[in-house]
């Protein structure tokens, strides 16, 4: 998974460089999603490999706390720019005739900056919180990486405040911009079950069934990965690993596919690509 999650971004990133013709708004919100894909698969991965291969289960204070950073800022990020694309999907198959005014490359790198300072101002305070508490306990996070709840348990100290901080960001931002996502998509499928051709609306609903999925499990298993730490239900401890493993190591794998592979243009340059290798390599007689 980690292989093709790092192949499959690669590629989207590598064809959308190459490409002038890709410079256009839909691209680049694939590449920052292919950025932060890349970010989540580094940040988790090769730690996790090292225990299950190498029996390395140790971390240090500090990259533990670096890991829990990049990873919850991210997801933040990703949580935006996912927003971003919706509204981005809406304009383009609701209001065409709008969108090269309003869909513009400096307001889409706006967009980015913005997602980018928001994931750090929402986290950087959780972090200095949480490197503040004593941590008295045992030092074993039971989990296949520094998840901010896991290591919040090991704390010692009262710690209500990070609780009710943790629940109003997760149910201010990643929860309203899952609603605006949720509406948009509303209102494309309403737009999709309009259109007389058969055959666009199949299409249709392709890709954005495809979307829709990948945000489901992001949004879904994140928040349920949070709630299942706060709210105990009896649930055995591996299936809360399992949780919040899969809302953040399975969507960079089928991501390239979804957003970047399914696009026509993304599709003949990745073909074409391989088939001027595929021809370089053939012996000459």
């Amino acid at each position: 998974m980690y292989v093709i999650a790092l192949l499959g971004n690669g590629t989207v990133l590598f064809i959308v460089k190459q490409e002038q013709t890709l410079h256009e708004p839909m691209y680049y919100f694939l590449s920052m999603l292919a950025v932060i894909d890349l970010v989540f698969s580094t940040a988790i991965v090769p730690k996790m490999m090292s225990i299950f291969w190498l029996d390395s289960k140790d971390i240090s204070f500090e990259a533990c706390f670096l890991q829990m950073f990049f990873i919850h800022t991210f997801t933040v990020v990703e949580s935006g720019v996912l927003l971003a694309m919706s509204l981005d999907r809406y304009m383009a198959i609701c209001n065409p005739l709008r969108y090269n005014t309003i869909i513009t490359s400096p307001k889409i790198a706006q967009i980015g900056l913005l997602s980018l300072a928001r994931g750090v101002g929402v986290v950087m305070p959780l972090t200095c919180l949480l490197t503040s508490l004593p941590y008295c306990k045992m030092n074993v996070i039971p989990h296949s990486y520094c998840e901010y709840m896991a290591v919040m348990e090991l704390a010692c100290a009262d710690s209500a405040v990070t609780d009710l901080y943790s629940i109003v960001v997760a149910a201010a931002l990643v929860g309203t911009d899952f609603i605006f996502i949720a509406f948009s998509y509303g209102i494309i499928l309403r737009s999709v079950l309009r259109l007389s051709s058969q055959e666009a609306r199949l299409k249709a609903f392709s890709i954005c069934g495809s979307h829709v999925c990948v945000i489901l499990l992001f949004y879904l298993g994140g928040l349920l990965s949070m709630y299942l730490h706060i709210f105990k239900l009896g649930l055995a401890p591996h299936i809360q690993v399992l949780v919040a493993d899969l809302y953040l190591v399975v969507p960079p794998m089928p991501n390239p596919i979804n957003y970047g592979i399914k696009s026509k243009q993304i599709r003949k340059r990745v073909f074409k690509l391989f088939g001027q290798r595929k021809t370089l390599a053939e012996p000459s007689i």
